[in-house]
Formats: C-alpha cells, sequence, structure tokens
C-alpha cells in the first residue's frame, strides 16, 4: 500500500476517534470527558433573601435560581455559570444552577479545594460548618464567631430548592462542583428562568429536574428528539447531561467550533 504503516495508523486512528464528520471528536475531549468533577455529600439550606443582592451582584428575585458556596473561589463572574454545580437530592430530582452568592456560615472554605484556604486541618470535602456542628471544630463556631447552629456547606435559592429539587426541608444533597470537570460544557440560555430536564429527548418524557438560566451544563452527547423552538435556536437535538438527563439544545450555547459526538 502506498505510503507504507503511517498511512495505515492513521486510517485506523480516523475510523477510531471520527465516527462520522458531523460528530467528530478531538482527541483532547476525548481525555477531558475522563475526567469527572469532585462531588460531596453536603447538607443544604434554603436561602431566601429576595430583593438582596448576591456577592456577585444579581438581584434576587422569587423562585430565584442559583446556589451560594463557603468561598470566593466557587463565585461566578456575575451574569455568568462559570461556576455551576449539579444538586441531586435523595429524591432523585437533580438541579443545574450557577453560585452567585458566597455562604452559608463562612466566606474563605473552599472545601471541594486541596489545599484549602483556611480550616486545613479538615480533610477535603468536609465544611467547616459541618465539622463545628458535628463536632465542636473551631470550637463550634464559624470565622465570625458565631455558634454553628445547622453543618449547612450550600444555601440553595428559593427556586433550585423549592421546583429545581422539590425540597421541603433542608435536607443533605449530593454536589458536583463542575468546574473541576474535563467534559465540554454549554450555557443555558433562556432569557428568563430555568429549562426542564427531561429523562428522553421529548418534552413528553418525565420532567427530573431544572437547569437555571446562565448554568453550565457538562454535555456528555447529543440525540435526535422532538424539534423545540427556544432562545438560543430551533432543533431537533437534545443534550445528554447526565445518564438518562435531557435538555433541548434549543436553549443552549456552546463555545464556537465545538463539536458534539452523537449518543
Amino acid at each position: 500500500m502506498r505510503g507504507g504503516l503511517g498511512a495505515v495508523l492513521v486510517l485506523v486512528l480516523s475510523m477510531v476517534f471520527c465516527p462520522s464528520a458531523a460528530h467528530a471528536v478531538p482527541l483532547s475531549e476525548v481525555a477531558l470527558a475522563k475526567k469527572k468533577p469532585v462531588s460531596y455529600r453536603v447538607f443544604a439550606t434554603r436561602e431566601g433573601l429576595v430583593g438582596g443582592v448576591t456577592a456577585n451582584g444579581h438581584v434576587i428575585v422569587e423562585r430565584d435560581h442559583f446556589v451560594a458556596l463557603p468561598s470566593r473561589l466557587g463565585l461566578a463572574t456575575a451574569g455568568t455559570g462559570d461556576r455551576t454545580v449539579r444538586v441531586c437530592a435523595d429524591n432523585g430530582r437533580c438541579a443545574y444552577a450557577p453560585v452567585w452568592d458566597v455562604g452559608p456560615w463562612n466566606t474563605t472554605d473552599d472545601y471541594w479545594n486541596t489545599p484549602r484556604q483556611t480550616w486545613q486541618g479538615l480533610q477535603r470535602g468536609k465544611p467547616a460548618a459541618q465539622a463545628a456542628y458535628e463536632a465542636e471544630y473551631n470550637g463550634g463556631r464559624d470565622e465570625f464567631d458565631r455558634d454553628v447552629l445547622n453543618p449547612a456547606g450550600i444555601d440553595l435559592a428559593d427556586g433550585t430548592f423549592w421546583d429545581g429539587l422539590r425540597l421541603t426541608g433542608n435536607s443533605w444533597v449530593s454536589v458536583d462542583f463542575l468546574w473541576t470537570g474535563g467534559v465540554t460544557r454549554g450555557s443555558v440560555l433562556t432569557g428568563d428562568g430555568p429549562v426542564r430536564l427531561r429523562a428522553g429527548a421529548t418534552s413528553a418524557a418525565a420532567e427530573i429536574g431544572l437547569a437555571g438560566n446562565a448554568a453550565e451544563l457538562p454535555i456528555q452527547c447529543q440525540k435526535r428528539g422532538q424539534t423545540v423552538a427556544g432562545a438560543v435556536r430551533t432543533t431537533n437535538l437534545w443534550d445528554r447531561v447526565a445518564p438518562g438527563t435531557y435538555v433541548s439544545h434549543a436553549y443552549v450555547s456552546v463555545p464556537p467550533g465545538v463539536r458534539l459526538s452523537a449518543c
């Protein structure tokens, strides 16, 4: 064969990593997709504070969709979701929300990082408030010398709490810190409220959660389904953001040049 062994290797690699021109996946994205975000189970409380202003300047509205983490190292730039979390409740519902505020309790407790800003004697993944509440860490007090009255490591805005997760009280939840992962992400653009997460690629499929406006979603792959006219485009493509979880690509913006594989 003209070109020898080198040509054969190029042909084989192209067959493995480029199954179709429409859904080619760059090698770098294949590698990045293997890096999962860090994830911890923490206690969640409801923030409320409608009419107040968050740490990044967002004015809180009724049934809002964002979260707060106890360090500015997890704070998203105003109006964006460059810091977004996936929060899942024990009832099976999940919500994707941008981090627009700082709290609860502490403001320098980046418990998802290593090394940590402060409280470096604690294991990664354990909020200082939880350690104070459960084991009298730091004398049972937060950084402002207040008695810690609950083990909260995340605050949820009302819409995330009530509508996204359908919680009725403060609860333990699983939190994925999505910016620590490597998969391609797209930004939710609705112009207003959240977009629904579905169990399939159609609006007839069960709603299993919500994604707030500006939240960045990890896109695993795409499949064709119901055509939807959204704020970004009209399309029959749906993005799989987790196993069994889809959102219409009509509401998702991806960076220029990004190619997404087919499910």
